[in-house]
């Protein structure tokens, strides 16, 4: 009498759009280029190269652990990472083990009736490593990646479901956007997807105390859609569930997820953290942070997407999907913002509705959506002779619809609007084809 239920935990990695790599001058701007043709003895590992820190990476870094509600401590440190695999040409990674730059963080998703919260357990700095090309039975490495500034925000285990790993990571990508740290490309593999996966059994009734766990996990690697990690994750829980049932325990292992056959498949067993060997970068001293310099990028944070979603319904009454579709591009949410100042509070609602409904050019310059709007906007008196013709007319040419309406149809009355408006080619208010029509009808 006991039930599956799947703990999920998230571990996402998003490569910084810096112009230069995390430690040293070459451009970080790889994508497209020939292989092997922006590196240097520093991304390369060779022997008696020293790196130098990013300081743009650090603070941008600093501006994403901020933004996610992390705690940013005063000291933070790099760690060298050991493990050996051809992409790696040190034998380890700079990366971040035990002070990382956040930790204990926060983020909220909604959908205007129910809210959300996850915990992000920490945000750290590290550098990209090179890329493995597998062609005709070969395998090259080109190492343009290698030392690109990656972030990689690591989650608590908070996921029960597919559907919420989904919303959540769609939320991150907005919130990496909005802070213009990242371009946060999936195609590109700017943001790089790894669910960590396990199901553990409880009693009819039983609620899970959170600091329980399997005695497994399964970690998912680099998946580049939302919809693959939706896909993968389901079907591990389904793989896992039914090894559970059949008295088996899953092994402890790294999976990659196949697009073809839409299934997961093993890749090496899964290592701790004792088996990376971490111990501190000697060649980069700690890094301190002064409390004036984290409170400087704390102010510089612009609003976040769900907060002002939610802060516009509240002052304008604003529809929750409309503000939520409006608020996940920056740009487009000042441009509205814009607009209710220019145009009024009265008109949010429908000048979200012209936007959302793609009734102006939101990429257009701002004078241009100004005056488009102000057209829609404009007064329309239409000539009464006109539009009683136009109401006539339809109303003869749709005997069938006339007569659902006066059957007690009433969202008949709405086509017969939708036509009228068309005849009328925007020469008429919906609000005087409406009433034209209740006239003529009655």
């Amino acid at each position: 009498m006991k039930y599956p239920y799947p703990i999920i935990g998230l571990e996402i990695h998003v490569e910084l759009k810096t112009k230069s790599k995390m430690f040293c001058q070459c451009s970080a701007d790889y994508f497209g280029k020939a292989p092997n043709s922006q590196v240097c003895p520093v991304c390369l590992g060779l022997p008696g190269a020293l790196p130098v820190p990013n300081k743009t990476a650090v603070e941008w870094t600093i501006r994403i652990a901020q933004a996610l509600g992390c705690t940013v401590p005063e000291r933070s440190k790099f760690d060298r990472k050991h493990y050996f695999y051809p992409d790696l040409p040190k034998g380890y990674q700079i990366s971040q083990y035990d002070e990382p730059i956040g930790i204990n963080g926060r983020v909220a998703i909604s959908d205007g009736i129910e809210r959300k919260e996850f915990r992000i357990r920490r945000v750290h700095i590290e550098e990209d490593t090179g890329k493995l090309i597998h062609k005709g039975g070969e395998t090259l490495i080109d190492f343009n990646r290698s030392s690109v500034p990656l972030v990689e925000i690591v989650t608590e285990a908070d996921f029960h479901n597919s559907g919420d790993v989904k919303r959540f990571l769609e939320e991150l990508q907005v919130i990496i956007r909005t802070l213009d740290v990242a371009n946060a490309d999936m195609e590109k593999g700017d943001m790089r997807l790894e669910p960590n996966i396990s199901v553990l059994y409880l009693e009819k009734g039983q609620k899970w105390d959170g600091k329980t766990f399997p005695k497994y996990k399964v970690e998912v690697k680099n998946i580049n859609s939302f919809r693959f990690a939706k896909m993968a994750i389901d079907y591990e829980l389904e793989r896992q569930t039914k090894l559970l049932e059949n008295g088996e325990t899953p092994v402890q292992e790294t999976r990659g997820f196949n697009e073809k056959t839409n299934a997961t498949v093993s890749q090496r067993t899964k290592e701790d953290a004792h088996d990376y060997r971490y111990f501190p970068e000697p060649d980069i001293p700690v890094m301190v942070f002064g409390k004036s310099y984290l409170e400087r990028i704390r102010q510089s944070l612009p609003e976040l997407p769900t907060p002002r979603a939610e802060r516009l319904v509240a002052e304008l009454g604003l529809r929750f999907q409309d503000a939520f579709l409006i608020t996940r591009v920056k740009s487009t949410a000042d441009l509205y913002e814009m607009l209710v100042a220019k145009m009024g509070k009265d008109k949010s609602q429908k000048i979200a509705n012209h936007i959302v409904n793609r009734k102006v050019d939101v990429t257009a310059p701002v004078e241009e959506v100004v005056s488009a709007m102000e057209a829609l906007f404009a007064e329309k008196n239409a000539d009464p002779a006109l539009l009683e013709k136009a109401v006539a007319d339809v109303c003869a040419a749709n005997g069938k619809v006339v007569t659902d309406y006066k059957n007690g149809k009433q969202q008949a009355l709405m086509f017969l609007v939708g036509q009228v408006m068309r005849q009328m080619r925007g020469q008429a208010d919906a609000a005087d084809v409406t009433a034209a029509l209740r006239k003529y009808l009655d």
